[in-house]
């Protein structure tokens, strides 16, 4: 027997309508990438959402086409997701701080036969654009006054764009596991991998965004995603903001700590979202200008590891600091790490030492940890193990790839090491690759990278495995220090000394200028293992 409830699919349109109709009048404000500070509201969104589905498919973008997106967080991109995906084409979000080649490779392999962008990034589409053979049109996110000169090929200002559609339009209706949008890998490990989002995950994933213990933002708060909409399906906030009616304030180009908080203070915002670089430029302009934000309530930190001395500094503010993991192929939700009975009342290093932690699964996301036979390890808090998820919103297949990425039981292993305790808190200890093996014996990088950026003079840190004769490998720390701080490599070890068990020190210290990242902000060990490739240890003897 079937139940006898209306058949209503979960389409991500949906979302922007139900704004616009309860929460119309509620702000969206960006910086603009031209400068000025831009107001509108989820009713205008709405209005101008349809003109773009209106005027795609008058241009022939069909069911299952794909439309890239270059774009910094701004209300035109925001209202370009949905105006793409309300006529069942796929909004396909570049990242622009890959290298040219790779951005390249991926608008081709993923088909994308229209292009919009920013000014900002013209330029870079230039140099690329005679070896993008299915892109028709380039359309520009700016308008007349600012449209800059440019050779791409039936280049159009976007205001100029959606003037020639009056909105008299109605978005499609279609099955709800029609894919919605499209984010590709940042292919640490060989190319990038296309991950294809439906509109029944992306509104599943935005419920499991709204609840209290995840992002927790409701209808009387404001969220300035510092997290690009091009990240990770913008942690799916485009779609989780509205569809509680959440102010939304997008910070566009500049994410600088002075730029950061001049929206926070200015816009009064009570939650935000990005990645540990952004907080530690934001608390060193808090510092060096004595000044506070009294609104603040909620900050959710992702993309790597938070460290403890920022963990600390936020809530020495008194701003709840929420630890987040996920994956791209997560949409990218995994945990979150509200604090929950027996944990809510811990002070001091007792509760740092559970938000610390990745956080528990919110309802729809499953998890276990493996050995490499595929058996399921205790959740102790102590046994390491394979993380592997399972849910509505967790990828099964790759784009275009003729394979299952999935284990006999359905689920999928996320590449990184874990612990998970009787509570549920999960803590990453490692990537899969990264993992230092000892003796027999696993050790964490990310402890100890962040042990030491605890030390007040280390900017940045990062962990690699050296080959060692006797214990196949042991750790080498590569520290980066704070510009106008000194160090000694005794002074660090000194510092780490007592805080980690004696055998996980790592048996020696190298300073270096910068440590290079990924696009995505995350420390590229692959450059740093062949920068350090002839290293090793001294007096290592076997």
């Amino acid at each position: 027997m079937r139940g006898l409830m209306q058949d209503w699919p979960l389409l991500c349109h949906r979302i922007l309508e139900h704004a616009a109709t309860i929460h119309g009048t509620q702000e969206v404000v960006t910086r603009s990438v031209e400068g000025p500070i831009h107001r509108t509201n989820y009713a205008e969104i709405h209005k101008r959402a349809l003109k773009i589905s209106q005027r795609l498919d008058r241009d022939g973008i069909k069911l299952g086409d794909r439309v890239a997106t270059i774009a910094w967080n701004t209300w035109r991109h925001l209202e370009a997701w949905y105006g793409i995906m309300g006529i069942g084409a796929i909004c396909h979000t570049v990242n622009p701080r890959l290298f040219p080649d790779q951005i390249a490779w991926i608008i081709n392999h993923a088909e994308d036969r229209v292009v919009m962008t920013d000014i900002t990034f013209v330029p870079i589409l230039e140099k690329i654009a005679d070896r993008l053979p299915s892109v028709e049109r380039y359309i520009v996110f700016t308008d007349k006054a600012h449209m800059p000169q440019t050779t791409l090929k039936n280049a159009v200002a976007y205001e100029d764009w959606i003037a020639e559609a009056d909105g008299d339009f109605k978005w499609k209706t279609f099955d709800e596991n029609t894919a919605a949008a499209m984010c590709y890998t940042s292919g640490t490990t060989g190319d990038p991998k296309g991950v294809l989002y439906s509109h029944r995950s992306n509104v599943l994933h935005a419920l499991m965004a709204n609840t209290g213990d995840s992002l927790g933002a409701g209808a009387g708060d404001t969220m300035l995603p510092v997290v690009p909409l091009f990240h990770a399906n913008s942690w799916g906030i485009a779609f989780s903001a509205p569809s509680m009616g959440t102010k939304l304030v997008l910070p566009g180009a500049k994410l600088d700590g002075a730029s950061v908080f001049e929206l926070l203070e200015t816009e009064k915002v009570t939650h935000t979202a990005g990645v540990p670089t952004v907080w530690l430029m934001l608390l060193n302009h808090m510092a060096a200008n004595k000044v506070k934000l009294p609104h603040l309530r909620m900050v959710v930190c992702g993309g790597s590891a938070m460290p403890r001395s920022m963990i600390k500094a936020f809530v020495d503010m008194g701003v709840a600091t929420r630890h987040a993991w996920g994956m791209t192929e997560m949409s990218p939700i995994g945990t979150l790490a509200a604090l929950k009975p027996p944990f809510t009342e811990l002070t001091g290093e007792a509760r740092l030492d559970i938000l610390q932690t990745q956080g528990y699964p919110p309802f729809g996301v499953q998890m276990k940890i493996t050995d490499d036979a595929g058996k399921e390890l205790p959740w102790d808090g102590k046994t390491f193990g394979r993380l592997k998820v399972a849910g509505p919103a967790v990828s099964k297949a790759y784009f275009r790839v003729d394979a299952s990425i999935l284990d006999q039981d359905g689920f999928f292993d996320t590449g990184d090491v874990a612990t998970i305790d009787p509570y549920g808190y999960m803590r990453i200890t490692d990537r899969s690759k990264d993992v230092i093996k000892s003796g027999g014996e696993w050790i964490s990088s990310i402890d100890l990278e962040n042990l030491a950026v605890g030390h007040p003079a280390v900017a940045e840190a990062a962990v690699i495995g050296v080959h060692h004769p006797k214990w196949d490998e042991r750790p080498l720390l590569i520290v980066q220090l704070k510009q106008g701080q000194q160090a000694t490599r005794e002074d660090i070890l000194k510092y780490m000394d007592g805080k980690i068990a004696k055998w996980w020190m790592p048996d020696d210290i190298q300073f270096v200028d910068a440590i290079p990242h990924t696009a995505t902000g995350k420390i590229l060990k692959t450059a740093l293992r062949d920068q350090f490739k002839t290293y090793s240890f001294p007096n290592a003897a076997a």
